[in-house]
Order: C-alpha cells, then sequence, then structure tokens
C-alpha cells in the first residue's frame, strides 16, 4: 500500500514530536533551528514553517528560538499517523 508524501510541515510536526518524546514530554520546548538542521531546512525555511503551524494551532512559541507541541499538535501527529 502506498503512503501519501508527507508535506514539509507533517515533517517538521513528526520530527518535534520525536524529539519531544525522548524527552519523556511531549510538550518539551525545542530549539526550532535544532529542528530544521535535523530536517536540512534553512533558517528561512524553520521561520515560514513555525509561523504556518502556529497559525493553525500545532505548535507554541515560547521564544524567539523554542517551540512545543500543542495538545492539537500531539493529536495531529498521533492521529494522522506521521512516525
Amino acid at each position: 500500500m502506498s503512503q501519501k508524501k508527507k508535506s514539509k510541515e507533517e515533517l517538521f510536526l513528526a520530527k518535534l514530536y520525536t524529539l519531544a518524546k525522548k524527552t519523556g514530554d511531549l510538550e518539551a520546548e525545542i530549539d526550532r533551528y535544532f529542528l530544521g538542521e535535523k530536517l536540512g531546512e534553512s533558517t528561512r525555511g524553520v521561520n515560514h514553517t513555525v509561523q504556518v503551524l502556529a497559525k493553525n494551532g500545532l505548535l507554541k512559541k515560547s521564544d524567539e528560538r523554542l517551540i512545543y507541541l500543542s495538545q492539537s499538535g500531539i493529536r495531529f501527529v498521533e492521529e494522522n499517523e506521521l512516525l
């Protein structure tokens, strides 16, 4: 069965979920640029992706660098099997 290709935003959410899960807290704050580096994204690309996801309520910003998954973001990753 073929899987639909994940969007850049879905990949970003999945990686954020994975990194947060490793800390033992799905709402752990993660450095957005560290995450972007892991995905091969530019700073500009990371900022745009974060803006889109935050606007849609899937993640929240703690400050200029730190982000974390919202409850909606956690549900989205789990319900859409993005991992």
